[in-house]
């Protein structure tokens, strides 16, 4: 049974570098996973489109069908490549919204690679004190190596070596049996959390009226 790879890339422009950057990785992967004879299905998710679904979600809590449908490509993905352009020393604001509407135990236990662009190569750290962070708050399984290309490393032999690095680490996890949901790794633990496309739901909420009601503030 092929592996399920989705490539989640919230570049904004045309050409996109962060596009080119998630492709390349996505190849590497591929060829990891073939390499061990193994078949891998990749699914492309471009956050840009859905940036005013996303912000009908986050405001009104109903997600419109293409948030939806992204939802699910997430629940089902054996493995995910995030790719974010690097905006003000942190994620962009449309790949965090993003991540903000998944159902918390979305990534649980999934292998992931990080990846970021940017145009300079000051902000080559924003992978370890911010991305990783947010993937690791969601349980996902990020592997060691992540990727930061900036605009001069493209094509450069040194890019390529991290990314077919962290693509190799990717590729171990999608065709091992520790850790991916449906081949008897830890997220099939009978009392592991499940898995859904669902919505970040964070239950009922007590109105403030209502949670002041007879509060005098004294």
């Amino acid at each position: 049974m092929a592996r399920k790879l989705l490539v989640i890339s919230a570049g904004v422009s045309t050409p996109s570098s962060t596009r080119l950057l998630a492709d390349q990785l996505a190849d590497a992967v591929g060829t990891g996973v073939t390499a061990r004879g193994e078949a891998v299905d990749v699914d492309v998710l471009e956050l840009a489109p859905l940036a005013a679904s996303l912000a009908t979600t986050v405001t009104s809590g109903v997600a419109p069908a293409d948030v939806t449908a992204a939802r699910d490509l997430v629940a089902s993905a054996d493995g995910v490549i995030a790719v974010t352009p690097i905006f003000t020393a942190s994620y962009s604001g449309l790949f965090k919204m993003f991540f903000d509407v998944l159902d918390p135990e979305a990534l649980t236990g999934v292998p992931m690679v990080i990846a970021a662009t940017a145009g300079t190569p000051r902000h080559s750290l924003v992978l370890d004190h911010a991305v990783r962070p947010l993937m690791n708050y969601l349980r996902a399984d990020v592997v060691p190596t992540a990727v930061f290309a900036a605009t001069e490393d493209f094509g450069t032999s040194e890019l390529g070596g991290r990314i077919r690095r962290a693509a190799g680490e990717l590729a171990q996890r999608l065709v091992g049996t520790a850790t991916v949901a449906g081949f008897g790794g830890p997220t099939d633990r009978s009392d592991a959390p499940r898995r859904s496309g669902g919505a970040n739901d964070l239950g009922a909420v007590t109105p403030f009226a209502e949670l002041l009601q007879g509060h005098t503030g004294s």
